[in-house]
């Protein structure tokens, strides 16, 4: 009996650390799915200036955090590898357009197109690495992006125009995946360094609007002053848990998770805020979650039981 005992052990760790890391996970893809609420608190303010100043802040508590933890020399580091500049100027340059067009889709009422862009950037990412790092896809992966394809065709030919705001949102964070994943850089080094390319940008924008009276950060009130100042941490915490459940879970769960957000945008938009959402929007969108559920059972069906998830990916 008594050797039973490590096994036992051994499981029940292994069972509470699958535990926490979903439990991690699904909070930071909740997060994501519920920022349009925070987006549409600060409606009032140009989404270009949201955009400032999740990058001044975000930066700011990254480099709190990192200080305690003693990792700022990461930094340095990581910035003098050859080639690390340049990897994180083009991840940043994605990135802010990410979150830009994310930002002014929620604040002009198109919470339901931005929910496409992350129904479709799995899919999207598995023929981004098909087609830029020679990644062999299976004959149902091929099928899964197939569906997904004829769906946002579906939708461009149903409708009379191309969705470019879900296509935008899943190319620029596919393409912000891709470098990630190259680089090597863990997710709050990566993140400081792409903000810090950012903030002095920022910085100058912040300044040029207080000289000509246009920052609402100074005019808006308490409320909007701090509803700027937690655009940092609601960047960075989700972040933060993202790495922690990563680290736990398998990849193909953690992929099951994303899921949560679109679903919560999907569910924001038609019930909150009564997007429109027909029944030929729901038929193009159903080929896309085909799509999704061949492709999540076919990683399921031939992923490990336990495999490492990048802590560099988002």
């Amino acid at each position: 009996m008594s050797s039973l005992a490590p096994v036992r052990t051994t499981a029940v760790a292994a069972q509470a650390r699958l535990r926490a890391g979903m439990l991690l996970g699904a909070g930071a893809f909740t997060s994501w799915g519920l920022l349009p609420l925070y987006v549409k608190a600060v409606a009032e303010v140009p989404p270009l200036e949201v955009l400032v100043h999740r990058a001044i802040w975000a930066l700011a508590l990254v480099l709190v955090i990192l200080g305690a933890q003693g990792r700022l020399s990461l930094l340095v580091r990581a910035w003098r590898t050859p080639g690390a500049a340049r990897s994180v100027v083009a991840s940043a340059t994605v990135l802010s357009v990410n979150w830009f067009v994310f930002v002014w889709s929620v604040s002009n009422g198109h919470t339901v197109d931005a929910s496409l862009g992350y129904f479709i950037n799995p899919l999207f990412s598995i023929a981004l690495g098909a087609l830029v790092l020679g990644e062999r896809l299976t004959r149902v992966r091929w099928i899964a992006v197939a569906c997904a394809g004829s769906g946002v065709l579906w939708l461009t030919v149903g409708f009379g125009r191309v969705p470019w705001i879900g296509l935008a949102l899943a190319g620029s964070f596919g393409l912000y995946g891709l470098l990630r994943k190259t680089s090597g850089l863990g997710a709050l080094e990566g993140l400081a360094l792409e903000t810090a390319v950012l903030a002095p940008i920022g910085l100058a924008y912040a300044i040029w609007t207080a000289a000509h009276g246009a920052s609402h950060f100074l005019s808006g009130g308490a409320a909007i002053r701090l509803l700027l100042v937690l655009a940092g941490p609601l960047t960075a915490l989700p972040l933060i848990l993202f790495a922690a459940g990563a680290r736990r879970i398998p990849l193909s769960l953690l992929g099951l998770l994303q899921y949560i957000t679109p679903t919560l945008h999907l569910a924001l938009g038609t019930l909150r805020w009564h997007e429109p959402f027909g029944a030929r929007q729901l038929a193009c969108y159903a080929l896309i979650w085909v799509g999704f559920l061949i492709a999540t059972t076919d990683t399921l069906i031939r992923s490990p039981r336990t495999c490492p998830a990048a802590e560099g990916l988002w």
